[in-house]
């Protein structure tokens, strides 16, 4: 979804609790994944694969400059023969550490299997994000979770349209600088700051 059709999106959501809560979500999306540079996971339900918000995600960064938000796409199943980055199983969650972000996309039921991995994943010191029906399990073990009901409103609002939102908004400069690039900009006005001041008075 291009920038126009998200500006569009946003026109008609204005005025209720989306354009808030995608753009919340999206800033821990954002700081999750930037301070630590572990890499971003991201994992659907075994009926439902986000290939398009790893899509968009990775256009996100690419445009904003942000490496940190492309994801990593894993997979329940893996086809044969399919390139290298479209190749990562399951067993990658097992493997996901304290540094690592990890967001679950399930708009149906999870399901324990993957819930098991996703509760080790936290248990090892990942972080767990989630964007779901409101599944409680899930909720309960993300540190942070945006549900989109069945009944949501408005009537034509889904979990596909509110993943563009999200990824749209965490690419966005009106979010919070990374913290690494924050302290390189303090660091360089410091600098500028120093090589601009009056020379100090003679003693």
């Amino acid at each position: 979804m291009d920038a126009v059709r998200v500006a569009l999106l946003r026109e008609v959501l204005a005025g209720t609790e989306w354009i808030q809560a995608t753009r919340r979500f999206a800033g821990s999306l954002r700081a999750s994944v930037a301070p630590h540079g572990g890499g971003l996971l991201l994992v659907g339900s075994a009926e439902y694969e986000p290939w398009h918000l790893a899509a968009h995600l990775d256009d996100e960064a690419a445009w904003s400059g942000l490496p940190e938000l492309s994801p990593t796409l894993v997979r329940h199943r893996v086809p044969l023969g399919v390139p290298a980055h479209l190749s990562v199983g399951l067993g990658r969650l097992e493997t996901a550490r304290r540094g690592e972000t990890l967001l679950v996309v399930a708009p149906d039921a999870p399901g324990g299997g993957l819930l098991e991995r996703v509760h080790d994943a936290r248990r090892n010191g990942a972080t767990v994000l989630a964007l779901d029906s409101g599944d409680r399990e899930l909720g309960a073990l993300a540190h942070d979770a945006l549900s989109v009901p069945m009944a949501a409103e408005p009537a034509d609002l889904d979990l596909d349209t509110v993943q563009h939102l999200v990824s749209a908004a965490a690419g966005e400069n009106s979010l919070p600088a990374p913290r690494r690039h924050r302290r390189f900009r303090d660091r360089l006005s410091r600098l500028a700051d120093q090589l601009t001041a009056p020379p100090p008075a003679r003693w």
